[in-house]
């Protein structure tokens, strides 16, 4: 907007903090109003700024104007000031009314250069302020100096290293370093002696420091919520990201938006590529120099396969990091309002797969059975009716309760709760795709008492669940 016309209509406060929006903008602002709020009155004095004490009456009195902003605060005058503009040709906000806008008026953090804009797309301007005031005391005041910082040091950089990868890398260890501490602190002198320091180490390292790394980050059952912060850091610096059908769309969606996408399949039944071929894909990856993301359902090292990554990774002595996730048992159970252990049903829970390397697993299904104990399956779907014939055939009851967790702590959630006898039919008469696990043992009952958690704070409405009394 810097040197652009710009209108506001209305005199109250509304119109005075947009004012001041447009002015901080670099506009030339014309208000149009009877009358100037307190606010208002306190901005005749800026050059860009002008009154005229009425509002405007035909479209030619703001032909060439950019924005217009109307805020008169009655509904009337709004409309007519809007189709005025509007048929003058300019773009139009109106206060409060989303229906009557071209645009929408974000809440700002302004720490020139610095800007941080929160749109709620004007279903609620209430909670962007509430957001904006809350991200005011997380982002001090001297992000404006450090953004200044890095401003005035990139021609230095970028004469000194020749690829974007190595300038942005530098700048990342830069961000995350003295240098960036030393400038937030108010030391100019020592951030730019700790950021020389810095670039003659990268210049010196040269293709040295660009070594590639792969992350194995856990990225949990499904729900975005249940990321660490330590995973979502590593998604951000990654260059190449590997994920399969386990992973929430809104997870991927999470990682660095430069990075290249590659979909290594691992739906049941359709591998878009084998366990083999994803390791030596991590590897290739790796040699290039770049920085590669494999993103796991649940956590790496629980029936997902970690393990034989990274020994491949070390075999060829390449440096890896593992972020640990919630595991599909833990978070899927905890959605479903069913406790792993309890001290009044089961003192110990054990995690199997109905899937092993070459297929089918041969389990130990004398020790699954025993009482006291919660037994969590993964991967059982596609032979459910077998799993439960075993668990009768080795001692368990018929009648131990039993539930299979569809989409876990995702919004399509769905529990289908009955017992070892039933659960396979019930599971088939759902249509259940999921991915699931499937809990036996006697804490399934807890679910019933446990589900007004859920109507009170749970984000998983209970209609999205089914039990076999509802049935």
């Amino acid at each position: 907007m810097s040197g652009r016309w710009a209108v506001v209509v209305g005199g109250g406060v509304a119109a005075a903090r947009r004012a001041e929006i447009l002015l901080r903008a670099g506009a030339h602002v014309t208000v149009f109003a009877s009358e100037l709020s307190g606010d208002l009155a306190l901005l005749r004095e800026k050059f860009a700024f002008e009154h005229v004490a009425r509002r405007p009456a035909k479209p030619a009195e703001l032909e060439g104007v950019a924005l217009c902003i109307v805020a008169t605060g009655d509904a009337a005058a709004d409309e007519r000031a809007r189709d005025l503009a509007k048929a003058a040709g300019a773009l139009v906000n109106v206060a409060d009314r989303a229906d009557l806008c071209d645009f929408m008026l974000p809440s700002i953090i302004d720490r020139d250069p610095l800007m941080v804009a929160i749109s709620t797309g004007g279903a609620s301007p209430l909670l962007g302020r509430m957001l904006k005031a809350r991200l005011e005391t997380t982002i001090p005041a001297a992000y404006g100096r450090l953004a200044d910082f890095v401003r005035s040091s990139r021609a230095m950089v970028n004469a000194k290293l020749a690829t974007g990868v190595a300038r942005r890398r530098f700048w990342e260890g830069v961000l995350d370093g003295p240098a960036a501490e030393r400038m937030l602190a108010g030391d100019v002198s020592g951030a730019n002696s700790a950021l020389e320091d810095e670039l003659g180490r990268a210049s010196a390292q040269g293709e040295a420091a660009m070594r590639g790394e792969v992350y194995l980050v856990g990225a949990g059952p499904g729900d975005p919520d249940l990321l660490t912060f330590r995973a979502l850091r590593l998604m951000q610096k990654a260059d190449v990201v590997l994920f399969d059908n386990l992973v929430d769309p809104a997870i991927v969606d999470l990682a660095r938006r430069e990075a290249e996408r590659i979909y290594v399949g691992k739906r049941m039944g359709d591998h878009a590529l084998a366990q083999e071929e994803i390791s030596d894909l991590l590897v290739r990856l790796a040699l290039q120099g770049k920085r590669v993301l494999r993103l796991k359902g649940g956590d790496p090292f629980v029936f997902g396969r970690g393990g034989e990554e990274i020994e491949m990774l070390a075999s060829r002595r390449i440096p890896f990091q593992v972020c640990p996730g919630v595991t599909a048992a833990i978070g899927c159970a905890a959605y479903a309002g069913i406790p792993l252990t309890h001290r009044d049903h089961a003192q110990s829970v054990v995690f199997v797969t109905a899937h092993g390397k070459n297929g089918p697993l041969d389990l130990d299904w004398s020790a699954l059975a025993r009482p006291g104990q919660t037994a969590a399956v993964y991967m059982g779907l596609s032979r459910i009716e077998q799993l439960m014939d075993e668990f009768v055939k080795h001692g368990a009851d018929p009648d131990t309760p039993a539930a299979i967790i569809d989409n876990g702590t995702r919004p399509n959630q769905r529990v289908i709760a009955g017992a070892v006898r039933t659960l396979a039919e019930l599971a088939r008469a759902d249509d259940l795709r999921g991915p699931t696990i499937v809990i036996v043992g006697s804490v399934v009952t807890l679910r019933d008492k446990l589900d007004w958690y859920k109507s009170a704070g749970s984000s998983l409405a209970s209609g999205q669940t089914t039990t076999a009394l509802e049935q």
